[in-house]
């Protein structure tokens, strides 16, 4: 049996919540990223890119 590699994903917070909506704050918190240049880093799945796609403005992205 050999074991596969997760690709990660680092997300980084660029710009500030103040002023986005209700919902894009949220997502934001579920990603983990509370601060303004914030880095966190998640396994690379469906669940996580939609999320990242919805606040794709507000976000840098590297894998």
């Amino acid at each position: 049996m050999a074991k596969t590699k997760e690709t990660k994903v680092k997300i980084k917070l660029v710009k500030s919540l103040i002023g986005c909506s209700e919902t894009q704050c949220k997502i934001a918190q579920a990603l983990g990223l509370k601060k303004k240049d914030q880095i966190v880093e998640h396994a690379k799945s469906a669940t996580i890119m939609g999320m990242v796609n919805k606040i794709a403005h507000l976000l840098e992205v590297t894998e």
